[in-house]
């Protein structure tokens, strides 16, 4: 009895994985088949040029004074 239900469940489990591998494949096969080609599917996008600050360089640094440091 334990050995027909443990094939149930292994039956069971295969078929789920099965049915979600090709859920998956419907939704997104084309870009997984693109993507071991090495082409991208992505819609070309026009860039706009950007000026980017890197802000921890303009920060100074900040120092405890004694008075902090005794607080903490």
């Amino acid at each position: 009895m334990t050995a027909a239900l443990s094939t149930l469940a292994f039956l069971t489990t295969v078929w789920i994985l099965v049915v979600v591998g090709a859920w998956v494949l419907e939704q997104s096969g084309s870009k997984i088949v693109a993507a071991l080609k090495g082409r991208s599917i992505a819609p070309t996008l026009t860039t706009t040029p950007m000026r980017l600050r890197h802000r921890e360089r303009d920060r100074k640094a900040y120092r405890a004074t004694p008075r902090l440091s005794a607080a903490a």
